[in-house]
């Protein structure tokens, strides 16, 4: 690092703050507002918001981190995933006859031959069950559980499905797959349809999730589908989550097992998306 690098980092660090004790600096609390309302934010962006160095904005991150006010990823930070959150095993053997119901009545929605992404979670499991009894589809997963699924399935006739599993970092005991190698490896697809898990819903309908990486993942699907379905039981719209998803405008249908509360539903009419009770 140069001399006049260092120096301007010095004088950005004292423009901000030094943040050595628990008060925040204005620069940290606006960094903290910008990352609880985004769910995620880059160091890049950040830097540039503020106009000051990457280097700064890093260690800003990182003692944000140490305070336990935001969590830190490489290239950005995040919000604190909730300490208690429902594991795998419990997600399993919770809700499995309604959860069966919503997989075939997703997989119901879904044309003969369709190219498809999906997602990862326990509901998306139980749609491939159900597309697991057909063929002729090109399928695209970042879930090593709904690949096993769906290679076990005999197939319907028609020539058996194409399935894609991406590369990436196996992440928890559902078997997701994360990371940079999962993204680029979901961006050299176009599908039809997206079959997208979630956890929670916002006051305004949008869908959320606990976990920054699994929505990043979520996120490259909306993207490249034609159509987007999001499945989840209705316990679910009830429930808060930390990280947005997206929005009910982003969303095509969405299959639960009952009818949302009156806010939600009125929010998905208005977005154009269509609530489907399995």
């Amino acid at each position: 690092m140069t001399r006049d690098a260092d120096q301007m980092i010095r004088a950005e660090d004292d423009a901000g703050g030094t943040g050595d004790d628990d008060r925040l600096t204005p620069r940290q609390a606006d960094i903290l507002a910008i990352v609880r309302d985004q769910g995620f934010a880059t160091i890049d962006a950040l830097a540039r918001q503020f106009d000051v160095s990457a280097q700064t904005i890093r260690r800003e991150i990182i003692r944000l981190d140490a305070q336990k006010r935001l969590q830190r990823f490489h290239g950005g930070a995040g919000v604190i995933e909730p300490a208690v959150r429902p594991v795998y095993a419990e997600k399993q053997a919770t809700q499995t006859s309604a959860k069966d119901s919503i997989g075939r009545c997703a997989a119901g929605l879904i044309p003969d031959g369709a190219a498809i992404f999906l997602d990862v979670g326990t509901t998306v499991e139980a749609v491939a069950r159900a597309l697991a009894a057909r063929s002729g589809f090109t399928i695209v997963t970042n879930s090593l559980p709904a690949a096993m699924l769906l290679a076990a399935g005999s197939g319907g006739g028609g020539g058996a499905s194409e399935i894609y599993v991406t590369g990436g970092s196996i992440h928890g005991p559902d078997g997701s797959l994360i990371g940079d190698t999962t993204i680029s490896g979901l961006d050299r697809f176009r599908c039809d349809v997206a079959v997208i898990g979630f956890s929670g819903v916002d006051d305004d309908g949008a869908l959320m999730d606990f976990d920054l990486h699994k929505v990043a993942a979520k996120q490259a699907m909306i993207r490249a589908a034609r159509m987007v379905i999001a499945v989840g039981v209705a316990s679910k719209f009830t429930r808060a989550a930390p990280v947005r998803i997206a929005t009910l405008a982003q969303i095509d249908r969405i299959v639960t097992d009952t009818m949302p509360p009156r806010h939600i539903t009125d929010a998905a009419a208005q977005a154009g998306t269509r609530i489907v009770v399995a």
